[in-house]
């Protein structure tokens, strides 16, 4: 029950935070957003504000006339750019202040002795604008809750009471100017919504650009076996070809060793078969011993040794060359049984 009632509080704080009227950076617009969130609604265009920025480089023009139009100031003032605005939309703080008139509201300048000696506590405040070189920014309460309208950021950023004179403090040790604006700002759903309700944020928005440049980090980021390999193989434009011909060596080491692995199966059941014909070689010979008579010599050599057959064939040898220097021929049936004998085949 808690659970549910932490996330319906939850879930009420992110609508109440999406009702808060919050421009983001475009260009180098920040003083129109700067107003724009201050007000809580689309008041001021650029268009708008260029119009007060021209209005104000006139009256500066006339001013600087009175000491003649022929003078070396008034020449060098004509020369010189506006200090009003810039063509990348930068607006002075003399536009800001002339645009918030139009609404009754003035600027102070916090740091000033004159607001040091009112001893006013900034949560008793209504608004704060923030200037760092030609960076503007809305901080304001919202119902009971300070907000910090930074266009840089993706969303409104919480502030609490606590927090507000530290983050104020740290500002100004940044070299920022802070403005307390002065005056009844106009009406805004968020500020009667908050009224009511207050939020929570349980994260802080991100700045404008640091999500992506996170994620790019993160793609960026590799593991020890991924930078090893980029050290060994650097990528020249080849990645691609290596790759496959990688793949393509691994396939043929696969193949070649399939091959081998075929080879050698068949070798094995070369040897088994030839065994095989040994066996029935044998077998055959004795069948052939038992129906075929045979000589003496023949049947006796079914039994002989391989050691015995050798000494019978050297006696024969010998034997013949005996008869050859005596001039005689060969008994025929003194010849010892051969190798094709010992098979069994007819010697014919």
């Amino acid at each position: 029950m808690w659970s549910r009632e932490v996330e319906a509080a939850a879930g009420l704080g992110q609508i109440n935070m999406e009702a808060i009227f919050h421009e983001r950076q475009e260009g180098s617009l920040c003083a129109q957003h700067c107003l724009n969130n201050l007000l809580q609604g689309e008041y001021f265009s650029p268009v708008e504000l260029s119009s007060i920025a021209q209005q104000l480089d006139e009256e500066e023009r006339i001013r600087m006339a009175e000491g003649g139009v022929s003078s070396e100031e008034y020449r060098t003032f004509l020369q010189q750019p506006s200090g009003n605005m810039d063509d990348s939309g930068y607006f002075s703080i003399q536009v800001i202040s002339n645009a918030l008139k139009v609404w009754g509201l003035e600027l102070i300048l916090f740091n000033s002795p004159e607001y040091q000696r009112l001893g006013i506590d900034p949560i008793n405040e209504r608004s704060f604008i923030c200037n760092y070189k030609e960076h503007w920014f809305t901080v304001r309460k919202l119902g009971k809750q300070w907000f910090n309208l930074n266009s840089l950021l993706m969303g409104p950023e919480l502030i609490s009471d606590t927090y507000l004179a530290l983050f104020l403090a740290q500002l100004q040790q940044e070299g920022y100017s802070i403005f307390v604006v002065k005056g009844d700002l106009p009406d805004c759903e968020a500020d009667q919504l908050l009224q009511m309700i207050q939020v929570q944020q349980m994260q802080r928005p991100k700045l404008i650009g640091e999500e992506t440049a996170q994620s790019r980090d993160d793609r960026g980021q590799k593991t020890d076996l991924e930078q090893a390999l980029d050290v060994n193989h650097p990528y020249d434009g080849t990645g691609m070809l290596d790759e496959d011909e990688e793949n393509f060596q691994r396939a043929l080491a696969l193949s070649k060793q399939e091959i081998d692995m075929e080879d050698e199966e068949a070798d094995l059941r070369r040897a088994i078969q030839l065994s095989m014909q040994g066996g029935h070689r044998s077998e055959f010979s004795d069948s052939v011993s038992q129906n075929t008579p045979h000589s003496s010599g023949i049947s006796q050599s079914e039994s002989l040794s391989s050691e015995e057959l050798r000494r019978r064939r050297q006696t024969y040898f010998e034997k013949q060359q005996q008869q050859s220097q005596q001039g005689q021929t060969p008994d025929l049936h003194d010849k010892p049984t051969t190798s094709s004998n010992a098979l069994g085949t007819d010697p014919e």
